[in-house]
């Protein structure tokens, strides 16, 4: 039997629920929400994408080149034939004939895997969003060059780790300043639990780890016991028919990250991670927790597409896109762009990383570009420091030549205004004569 409460009781807790103040759910958030940030890259997009703004900004892949009849065609006999397959639930490690398949791929860059230690995920945002939970306590250190992917520092600062950048230049990371973290880090006491690094077609920086560096930075990692994780979702698209060698090629313990994000279609959304066999059925637990299982029909779609189409030949007419769209780029910066800029000369990949004159702030001067109707990337969001002030990241993947070259004109405009302001009060307009122009200063390190 319930007694009722009394008259009095009742009246004591309505009081007491009228005079408690809410608690706003921001006040329960967990201690790691608070390095979760948008990143400018993000918030710049609803600008971006009004058609009267010429986009250098964001880093989407130019599909106009993919035989969207054929694909059509081939998805619709795939749901008629295989459909009760396709729209079910599937492993979490992925479907097997795909694993198969991407092992075909990675050997492209001279990796020979076995499909088991392949884990196939939604994107490879996501496999190295699974590796950062996997391997980082809140206050780990992670090596990263600098600047580095902007997604992979989010990744970093949700799970709290420490991002220590080491600087690159026109031959991606340096070994000797990479040797000096770490003895530096060593004396603290500090063992890094990876090294993040995109040695091929570097985003934002467009640069590549040299080949006789490669070695030097695997010898270095092993020495004093931290891990590697090589992000290589540019690897194939390289302009001088140079295939570069993937680190995971030299070193079966580098945890090696893969994407069909550029050389098929990125809006399915499927990428993978190949790792030791030690770390792969925690992978597997960690992609359940996130996903419970992968979807399957993505997944075979690009099985299918592996098998029916000639993917290295698409691979190749991407390629040639793209190397026309940086040849148009750096024909602009060299026409249009002010003395005393520089810029990295990619030999693949997406992006352009340009160094303004001294004093020119790129994230300051982002909305007068934006009102001159063009748009870029402002090299701090690259940082996990605050630093990349005087740089910006050009993306050549999507525009036309011809909207490059307008895009690069606005921007050229802008910079010149930024100039004229600094001279109309006496200050420096250009930096010393050893960081002038061109591409013999093609160093992404913050002077």
């Amino acid at each position: 039997m319930t007694i009722p409460p009394s008259p009095n009781r009742r009246d004591d807790v309505e009081r007491a629920a009228a005079a408690a103040a809410p608690v706003p759910p921001t006040e329960r958030f967990a201690a790691r929400t608070s390095g979760m940030v948008a990143s400018e890259i993000r918030a710049l997009f609803a600008v971006a994408s009004r058609p009267e703004v010429v986009s250098l900004a964001g880093g989407m892949p130019n599909l106009a080149a993919l035989p969207l009849e054929t694909l059509s065609e081939e998805i619709g006999d795939l749901v008629a034939r295989e459909g009760q397959v396709a729209l079910q639930y599937g492993s979490a490690q992925g479907v097997p004939a795909l694993r198969d398949q991407i092992c075909d791929v990675m050997r492209e860059e001279g990796i020979e895997a076995d499909p088991n230690d392949v884990v196939v995920t939604v994107g490879s945002q996501m496999a190295l969003d699974l590796v950062t939970r996997l391997f980082c306590d809140p206050g780990d250190v992670v090596l990263a060059e600098g600047p580095s992917y902007v997604g992979a520092l989010g990744s970093f600062a949700a799970y709290q780790a420490q991002v220590i950048h080491v600087a690159m230049d026109a031959e991606g990371l340096v070994p000797e300043l990479l040797e000096e973290a770490l003895r530096t880090l060593a004396a603290r006491g500090i063992t890094p639990k990876f090294l993040y690094t995109i040695p091929n077609f570097h985003n934002p920086a467009g640069v590549t780890m040299a080949v006789s560096r490669r070695q030097r930075v695997l010898d270095l990692c092993a020495e004093y016991g931290v891990g590697v994780v090589e992000d290589n979702p540019y690897g194939l698209l390289g302009f001088s028919g140079t295939r570069y060698p993937a680190l995971r090629s030299l070193d079966r313990s580098v945890i090696y990250l893969g994407s069909f994000s550029k050389t098929f279609a990125s809006g399915l959304r499927v990428g993978w991670a190949l790792v030791p066999p030690a770390v792969r059925d925690r992978l597997v637990l960690a992609a359940e927790s996130a996903t419970l299982c992968p979807p399957s029909f993505t997944q075979m779609v690009v099985s299918r597409y592996l098998e029916k189409q000639d993917w290295r030949a698409q691979v190749k007419t991407f390629t040639e896109q793209y190397r026309e769209r940086r040849d148009a780029m750096l024909t602009a910066l060299e026409t249009h762009l002010p003395e005393g800029c520089s810029w990295t000369v990619p030999d693949g990949g997406f992006y352009v990383w340009v160094t303004l004159p001294e004093g020119v702030d790129a994230k300051a001067m982002l909305p007068r570009a934006v009102t001159a109707r063009v748009a870029y990337a402002s090299g701090t969001g690259f940082y996990a420091d605050g630093l990349g002030s005087r740089q910006l990241r050009l993306s050549y993947c999507y525009p036309t030549p011809e909207r490059i070259t307008e895009g690069v004109r606005r921007l050229a405009g802008v910079i010149e205004a930024e100039l004229d302001v600094r001279r109309t009060f006496g200050l420096p307009a250009a930096p010393p004569r050893e960081l002038r122009r061109g591409s013999h200063t093609p160093s992404p390190d913050t002077a």
